[in-house]
């Protein structure tokens, strides 16, 4: 058996890359072909990782932002021995396979996060990397060190132009980030041709500006010149750093390289053969030699694995507190008794009934419950003071506290979104992020990735409605919690009091399977009477507030501020009218249909739903014979108590919509 050279071994990629986009009829040849030599040299001489356990915790983290060259890193996790066989190379792209059009963390053992849309796969890193800088200050001993990993980040000419790059990059350079490590796939070539006409930043002095390690003039091609600039890169103490690779796209064929007709279409059949010519690959499609795989599968991982393991154990005897919480955090499993706990608060809550602004209940229920999870890391997009994301015990992430769990964001929502879900794809934290309800539109794309990837992360919008004043329309949301409602797997609570928010943010903790966001208002709300059966229902997302005497004849649901407005105008209406406050429609719409019917009986067509947002949305709880008391136009500059009854959200409205249902 003769030994493979090393682009012998990156060929393996190009043509699995080539072979599969051509089954296929469809995807992206040229990226996986131009960096093939980069990743070879990474995977094979640097990448810290165990294919027979991909979730191994202490595992070097890495991410294809240009996602949609996926079949490069499909290639690495078959060659490298990842359960990925090659029958799912096969399949690329084909309904239930393995290997989709862009990498997905919940489809392939493997990949660390979605990715697909440009830069946010970068973003996702830098959270990755600050979460395995956060665990490594609280839990690394100078005598053991149980949290050492890298993030390494493989990204294009598109990433960069897209803005979400500037923001995470500019925050990984101010954190200090030296263990994230990225590759710019320098080709000059995206899908409208050479980025000659859009893009000529001098991107390399615009990361230095941001306070990286750059190096500049890598030979994407050459593996000598790329280990160079990885072993540059590992001495850097203090800074991320940017590897610039200058690289071919489409790689060794003769009539395609360097042109964006191999970005993102099959080769063609006589263009395949041709670089199958060129670059010396005498095998036929899918085929790998043996020499090849014996060069791809090191059986180095098991041994790194079951080393850190011997670390931990070690650790386990001198420090047993601390190792069994990092233990739990790496199971994520919630404390034994946070359950508990946070339930007694909320009792305690419904007995003293504050009436607060539910910004202020959420900042309450974050003060009760981050001292119970070490886990719970937040932040705001530089409105801390008005998203009340703060807590006594908040410490910047920025510092080297062992205890710090703050992220002061910047105005960055985009990236701070998606630097959350990185967080929360790794493990070991609870991630949280905040802004106005309205620049959830910033941020949207990362909302919706995260309920893509099922991230466990919570991201908080406060001045929810018309009702936060005098800011006016650009700043008061009236189609976001719509649009925000629409995104599936997304959990959204809009609570009417303190006590909905502490049960927002308990069940916002306890969701393991994706986001959720909690919405909150700047005014203060009344709190609402409830018995143990109502305050227990609170949970299943919406339920029967006030009842009517016997079977309701007119049903009001609301929602967050117009909760109080509805039972003002229940009690006009008399003992027939029901009130259902409704703050999440995802969860109470998950409740089994006995539930549903008892809280919203079909036999009751009368219905008004009252929410300071879009009416369309309730459609579906009030049907063809209800109405909706909703605000469907931009809102307008003036103080909260002058512009609710301007536009329509008053108790005589509201009985005078639900009277003329008769």
């Amino acid at each position: 058996m003769t030994t493979p050279s090393r682009r012998d071994l990156a060929n393996a990629i190009r043509f699995l890359a080539i072979d599969a986009v051509q089954a296929a009829n469809s995807g992206h040849p040229g990226m996986p072909m131009g960096m093939a030599d980069i990743a070879e040299v990474l995977w094979n001489d640097y990448l810290r990782h165990n294919p027979a356990n991909p979730k191994w915790f202490d595992r070097d983290r890495f991410i294809l932002s240009n996602g949609h060259g996926s079949m490069l890193q499909y290639a690495l996790l078959h060659l490298s021995g990842y359960p990925l066989p090659i029958e799912e190379l096969k399949n690329f792209r084909q309904l239930e396979s393995m290997t989709p059009g862009h990498p997905e963390n919940f489809m392939t053992p493997g990949v660390e996060t979605t990715t697909g849309p440009l830069g946010q796969g970068f973003a996702n890193a830098v959270g990755m990397a600050l979460a395995e800088k956060l665990l490594a200050q609280r839990y690394n001993k100078p005598d053991l060190t149980v949290v050492d990993h890298r993030t390494w980040v493989f990204m294009g000419d598109g990433c960069l132009m897209e803005g979400i790059s500037h923001e995470a990059a500019s925050l990984a350079g101010t954190w200090g980030l030296h263990k994230l490590v990225a590759f710019w796939d320098d080709n000059r070539i995206s899908i409208d041709g050479d980025t000659a006409g859009w893009f000529t930043d001098d991107t390399p002095a615009r990361f230095e500006a941001y306070g990286w390690n750059v190096i500049r003039g890598v030979d994407g091609h050459d593996s000598a010149s790329i280990k160079a600039a990885i072993e540059q890169a590992l001495r850097s103490i203090d800074k991320p750093t940017l590897i610039c690779c200058r690289t071919t796209i489409g790689f060794g064929s003769p009539n395609k390289a360097g042109k964006e007709s191999s970005h993102g279409a099959p080769l063609g059949k006589d263009e395949v053969a041709a670089t199958r010519d060129a670059l010396g690959w005498r095998h036929g499609a899918f085929e790998i030699p043996d020499e090849i795989y014996a060069g791809w599968r090191r059986d180095d991982g098991a041994a790194r694995e079951a080393e850190w393991n011997r670390r931990v154990e070690a650790y386990e005897r001198q420090y047993p507190e601390l190792a069994a919480e990092l233990r739990r955090r790496v199971r994520g499993e919630l404390p034994a008794d946070f359950a508990a706990a946070a339930q007694a608060y909320i009792d305690k809550l419904q007995a003293e009934g504050p009436a607060v602004a539910s910004r202020k209940a959420s900042q309450m229920a974050i003060e009760t419950f981050a001292p119970l999870l070490p886990e719970l890391v937040g932040g705001s997009a530089d409105l801390a003071h008005s998203n009340l994301t703060l807590w006594k015990a908040s410490k910047s992430v920025a510092s080297d506290d062992p205890d710090a769990n703050y992220v002061y964001y910047g105005v960055r929502e985009f990236a701070m979104t998606a630097i959350s879900n990185g967080l929360a794809l790794h493990g070991g934290f609870i991630p949280f992020d905040a802004t106005f309800l309205v620049f959830s539109d910033y941020a949207r794309n990362a909302v919706r990735m995260s309920a893509l990837m099922n991230a466990h992360a919570i991201h908080v919008y406060t001045h929810d409605s018309i009702g936060l004043g005098e800011d006016g329309p650009t700043h008061q949301p009236v189609e976001h919690l719509a649009s925000l409602r629409y995104i599936p797997h997304n959990d959204v609570w809009r609570p009417c009091d303190a006590v909905e928010s502490a049960v927002a943010w308990k069940a916002a903790i306890e969701r393991r399977d994706g986001p959720s966001c909690l919405v909150f208002s700047r005014q203060n709300l009344p709190h609402q009477p409830r018995d143990a059966r109502q305050l227990a229902d609170v949970a299943r997302g919406g339920y029967v507030l006030r009842d009517s005497a016997g079977t309701p004849e007119i049903i009001l649901i609301a929602t967050g501020s117009e909760v109080g407005l509805a039972m003002q105008a229940a009690e006009r209406l008399g003992d027939k009218a029901r009130v259902v406050s409704m703050p999440s429609t995802d969860v109470f719409d998950r409740q089994d249909a006995a539930y549903r019917e008892s809280v919203l009986p079909k036999a009751c067509r009368k219905r008004v739903a009252i929410e300071a947002g879009v009416s369309d949305f309730w459609r579906k709880y009030v049907g063809l014979d209800g109405a909706v008391v909703g605000i469907d136009r931009f809102g307008a500059s003036a103080p909260a108590e002058k512009l609710f009854p301007h536009f329509g959200f008053t108790v005589e409205r509201v009985v005078a919509v639900a009277r003329a249902l008769d």
